[in-house]
C-alpha cells in the first residue's frame, strides 16, 4: 500500500504517455510513408527536394518515426494523461465516486473529440483521445489509494507552494526568445545537453510533418493536365511554382488539383472541391486564395494548439508529477511518509529553478553599443553571444569588427551560430567567405544559421553554392534552411518535363 500511494499518479501518467508513443510512432510513420512518396514523384520529375535523397531512406525505417513520436507523446500525450488523472482525481476525492457526476467528465471528452474533428474526419488523432482518457481514468481510479482519515491539507500545501513558486517564477521568463535562451545556454554549453539539442533537430521535423497545414510545407503537388496546354495553364503553372506548389503529372492524390468549372476554376483537394474562384482574381492575389485553401484543407489545426498548449503547461506539470513520485519513493526507504513527501517536493523546487539561474546569466549579459568591440572579446562566451545579438538586432556590419574572426573557432556553438546570424547583416565580400567557411561547421545548428545568413543578404550569386550543399547535406534541418535561402534569394523550382 505505501508504494500505491506513492506512485498511482506517476503509474497513470507513465501509462497514457505510452499509449501515445505507440499511436505517435504510427502517425509519424505513416506521415513519412507519404511524404516519401511525394518526394519521390518530385525527385523523379526533376526537382530540387527537402529532404534530399541521404535522408530520404530514413523515411521508410522504423527509427525516426518512433524518436519522432516522442514529440507527440511527451506534448499531447502528456496533455490528454494529464487532464485525464486530473478528472479522476476529482471524481474519486470531490464527487466520492457517484456515477451521475461522471456525466461532466463524459461532455468533456465528447467536446475534445468533436473538436479534434470539427475541421474534418481525422481518424488518426482521434486515436488520442479515444483510448487515452478511458484507460488512464480507470487506471487511475484503480490505483487511487483510500482518502485519508484525517485532513492532510498542510501536507498539500507544502506540496503546492513549491510547485506553484515554480510556476510563478517559470511564467515570469515566458517571452519569444525563452526556447533560444533555453537551447543557448542549458543545451549548447554542455555535452549532456548538445545530445538532447542534436536529437532534437535530427528528429523533430519528423513530427511537425505530421500536422502541417499546406502552407506550413516547404513545398506541394499539383496537378493542371484538365486545364490543357494552353496560355492560362502556363500563366497559373509559372505562380504555382512561385508559391511552391509544385506541377506533377499523371498522379493521384496531389495536394491540389485545379480544373475548369464553368467560367471559373475549381481548387481540389484529394478529389474534393475545396475553393473556387476565377482566373483573374486568382491571378491578382495567389497568395490569399492558397491560404485560404490550405486553411479549409487543414485537418489538425486544433491538434497543433492542444499540442503547442500541451508543451507548454502539461509536459512541465507532467515531469514535475513524475519526479516528484520518483524522488519521493526514494526518500521514502530512509525518511517517514509526511517527511519524504516534503522534501521531494523541495528538491523538485530546486530542481526546476536551477535552469533560471543559467537563462537570467545569459539574459543579463547586457551590452553598452559604444563598448561592442571590447565585448566581442569578452572572457564570457555570454557576453560575446550578447555582443552578436546586438550586431545582429541593431544592423551593423560585423565586417566593421576585426575582432569577431576569431568567433569561428570558438568552442561554443552558440556562439558560432550567433557569428552565423549576425554576419547576415554583412554585406563585405570577406564576411561573405566566412560564411561560406562556416557551412563546413560540424554542427547542423551552425550550417542552418550560415544558410539563413546567405538567404538574408539577398546575393543572388550564392543561390548554385546553396543549391550544391543543399543536395549533399546530411541533415534536414540544415537542408529546410538552405531551402527557405534559396527561396528569399529569389530562385524558384523549375518546371517539370
Amino acid at each position: 500500500m505505501r508504494k500505491e500511494r506513492l506512485s498511482y499518479a506517476a503509474k497513470a501518467l507513465f501509462l497514457g504517455l505510452a499509449i501515445a508513443q505507440v499511436l505517435a510512432t504510427l502517425q509519424v510513420y505513416l506521415s513519412n510513408l507519404n511524404l516519401y512518396v511525394t518526394l519521390v514523384v518530385l525527385r523523379g520529375s526533376g526537382y530540387v527536394v527537402v529532404p534530399n535523397q541521404k535522408i530520404m531512406p530514413s523515411l521508410r525505417e522504423f527509427g525516426p518515426a518512433w524518436f519522432g513520436g516522442i514529440f507527440f507523446a511527451l506534448s499531447a500525450g502528456a496533455g490528454i494523461s494529464l487532464l485525464s488523472l486530473a478528472s479522476a482525481w476529482i471524481w474519486e476525492r470531490l464527487f466520492y465516486r457517484k456515477r451521475i457526476l461522471l456525466l461532466p467528465f463524459v461532455l468533456l471528452w465528447a467536446g475534445l473529440l468533436a473538436a479534434v474533428n470539427s475541421e474534418g474526419l481525422c481518424a488518426m488523432v482521434s486515436s488520442y483521445f479515444i483510448i487515452i482518457p478511458p484507460v488512464v481514468f480507470a487506471a487511475a481510479c484503480r490505483w487511487i489509494p483510500p482518502p485519508p482519515d484525517r485532513p492532510v491539507w498542510l501536507k498539500r500545501l507544502a506540496h503546492a507552494v513549491p510547485f506553484s513558486v515554480l510556476a510563478v517564477v517559470w511564467a515570469t521568463q515566458m517571452d519569444s526568445t525563452l526556447f533560444v535562451d533555453v537551447r543557448d545556454s542549458l543545451l549548447l554549453s554542455n555535452p549532456l545537453g548538445m545530445r538532447v539539442n542534436d536529437f532534437y533537430y535530427d528528429y523533430t521535423l519528423y513530427s511537425a510533418e505530421a500536422f502541417k497545414s499546406l502552407d506550413q510545407r516547404l513545398f506541394r503537388t499539383c496537378d493542371l493536365e484538365d486545364l490543357g496546354e494552353t496560355p492560362l495553364a502556363r500563366s497559373l503553372e509559372q505562380v504555382l511554382l512561385g508559391h511552391d506548389y509544385l506541377p506533377v503529372r499523371g498522379e493521384a492524390g496531389v495536394d491540389l488539383k485545379i480544373r475548369k468549372l464553368g467560367d471559373g476554376l475549381a481548387f481540389l483537394h484529394r478529389g474534393e472541391l475545396v475553393l473556387r474562384t476565377t482566373a483573374s482574381a486568382f491571378l491578382a492575389d495567389p497568395g490569399k486564395a492558397l491560404l485560404e485553401f490550405s486553411g479549409k484543407t487543414d485537418r489538425y489545426g486544433f491538434f497543433r494548439r492542444f499540442t503547442f498548449i500541451s508543451l507548454a503547461i502539461g509536459l512541465p506539470i507532467t515531469l514535475y508529477v513524475l519526479l516528484y513520485s520518483l524522488l519521493r519513493l526514494i526518500l521514502s526507504l530512509f525518511l517517514a511518509m509526511g517527511t519524504s513527501a516534503v522534501t521531494a517536493a523541495v528538491l523538485c523546487s530546486v530542481i526546476g529553478l536551477a535552469p533560471v539561474v543559467a537563462i537570467s546569466s545569459m539574459r543579463g549579459a547586457k551590452i553598452d553599443p559604444s563598448h561592442l568591440a571590447d565585448a566581442l572579446q569578452a572572457p564570457r562566451w555570454q557576453e560575446r553571444v550578447a555582443a552578436l545579438k546586438l550586431v545582429e538586432t541593431q544592423g551593423l556590419d560585423l565586417g566593421n569588427f576585426p575582432a569577431h574572426r576569431k568567433l569561428a573557432d570558438s568552442p561554443h556553438v552558440a556562439e558560432r551560430y550567433w557569428l552565423a546570424r549576425a554576419l547576415g547583416v554583412s554585406r563585405q565580400p570577406e564576411t561573405y567567405r566566412e560564411i561560406i567557411h562556416l557551412l563546413d561547421d560540424p554542427h547542423p545548428n551552425v550550417v542552418a544559421m550560415a544558410f539563413y545568413a546567405l538567404g538574408r543578404r539577398g546575393d543572388p550569386g550564392a543561390v548554385d553554392e546553396i543549391k550544391r550543399r543543399v543536395k549533399i547535406s546530411a541533415h534536414w534541418y540544415s537542408q529546410w534552411y538552405g531551402y527557405k535561402a534559396l527561396r528569399n534569394l529569389g530562385w524558384k523550382q523549375a518546371a517539370s518535363t
